[in-house]
């Protein structure tokens, strides 16, 4: 039987690829440029341009790759719980400006890239989430991806990337109970780590095929529930692209389904009295994100109980929301928020993401608000104004004091020739 990862290459290179296809992957290129330029100016990104001053020896993939997923912001596959655009587009974008391609071919390697990833995450199972961050693991694909357009690699090539890409996973979630800042470091080294394995491949550097399936691969040893079949499911469907969510708010993904049905009741329990709150979703978002009483603005964005009773309190959630003073102000309303894993949410998820938000008030009153899925998905999603605004409002947090030359450069990226845009990451004073 041919060994999946030469399925997958057969699958990704024979798919087309329309002008619909490359307007979607520009909106998710411009959405983690914007989120490595606002890495930039966080004390992670600080740290990261500091090492890089020193002499650490990571390159461009892993520079842009940790800046991106620093401040939470950064876009969301629901099927496969990857985050791609912070492994893929920055494997991609350093490719690309080696090579001097232009614009619509690196379009064309973050579709692929996307693909590669996307698939490989919905079939690890939900059991490999408990334990290992999925981006951080299944990403080295994306970079593999991309980088086998790039570099134009045959069927075999392509499959060699995709083993290599795949012996070099790892990235665990213990860096949760200390806010340490390993999530960074796994969106680096998995978009340095799979442009390596493409560039090795396209020098006849072998991989394993048989990488995921084998007796001593992937799914042996990462994977309790493996869903093997998800890697080549449905090959006609719309490139996953199509499929990724971009987030409105800066805090984990899992909260924001709760967090988009608490907005909705803000402006009706103004000035009341909240008796009790009560959040139904789905297992995942327990497991993630069950902080009652978070310690660090690192936990708050990880606290669906910071999260519901911020949206709640103040209606909004923005980047002040987090910090010392959001989270005293959130101190008695916060461990009254109540988690229930509960249906429809518990047996949908991780294809739709959805959450109920009850509030009790003291007056016997009780309001609801529910979300099969939340805003910024495929279903709910953010316009192309709203996306440009969240660039500019990202750009601006990194220093960027004028930002929308790059924005129209980025969006003009799936036009016939257009040149890959000029990307400065420097310092912010």
């Amino acid at each position: 039987m041919t060994a999946l990862a030469r399925q997958l290459a057969r699958l990704i290179q024979t798919k087309p690829v329309t002008d619909a296809d490359l307007e979607a992957a520009a909106l998710l290129t411009l959405d983690a440029v914007a989120n490595a330029v606002a890495g930039v100016n966080s004390d992670a990104g600080r740290k990261l341009l500091a090492a890089q001053d020193a002499g650490a020896p990571f390159g461009r993939a892993f520079l842009i790759g940790a800046l991106t997923h620093i401040h939470e912001t950064d876009d969301l596959h629901r099927a496969s719980v990857v985050h791609p655009g912070c492994v893929v587009v920055p494997a991609a974008w350093a490719l690309a400006e080696r090579r001097g391609v232009s614009g619509r071919d690196a379009l064309k390697a973050i579709i692929w890239g996307f693909e590669a990833t996307c698939r490989v995450g919905a079939s690890v199972g939900p059991a490999h989430y408990k334990i290992w961050h999925n981006t951080a693991t299944c990403g080295p694909f994306g970079g593999a991806g991309a980088g086998a357009a790039l570099l134009g690699l045959d069927e075999t090539q392509f499959a060699w990337a995709l083993g290599n890409a795949g012996t070099q996973a790892s990235g665990l979630w213990e860096f949760m109970a200390s806010s340490a800042m390993s999530k960074h470091l796994h969106a680096g080294r998995a978009a340095e780590a799979g442009q390596l394995a493409a560039e090795l491949a396209a020098q006849g550097f072998t991989g394993p095929e048989t990488i995921l399936e084998g007796s001593k691969g992937f799914y042996a040893g990462l994977c309790r529930d493996p869903r093997p079949e998800a890697v080549t499911a449905d090959p006609e469907g719309a490139w996953a692209v199509h499929e990724t969510s971009i987030k409105p708010w800066p805090c984990c993904r899992h909260t924001h389904p709760a967090i988009d049905a608490a907005l909705e009741l803000a402006g009706k329990i103004t000035g009341r009295g909240i008796e009790g709150v009560r959040v139904e979703t789905y297992q995942a978002a327990l497991d993630v994100c069950d902080r009652p009483q978070p310690q660090t603005e690192y936990q708050a964005k990880f606290s669906l109980q910071h999260c519901v009773a911020a949206a709640l309190s103040e209606g909004r959630v923005d980047f002040a929301s987090f910090d010392e003073a959001a989270r005293a102000r959130q101190a008695n309303l916060a461990p009254m928020v109540r988690l229930n894993v509960v249906e429809p949410y518990a047996s949908a998820y991780p294809v739709h993401w959805g959450s109920a938000v009850e509030v009790s008030l003291r007056d016997g009153t009780r309001f609801k608000a529910s979300r099969t899925d939340a805003k910024g998905d495929p279903e709910a999603p953010l316009t192309r104004g709203d996306m440009i605004a969240k660039a500019q409002m990202l750009m601006r947090l990194g220093g960027l004091a004028d930002p929308h030359v790059l924005i129209e450069a980025i969006l003009a990226m799936p036009q016939a020739d257009a040149p890959l845009p000029s990307l400065m990451l420097g310092r912010v004073r």
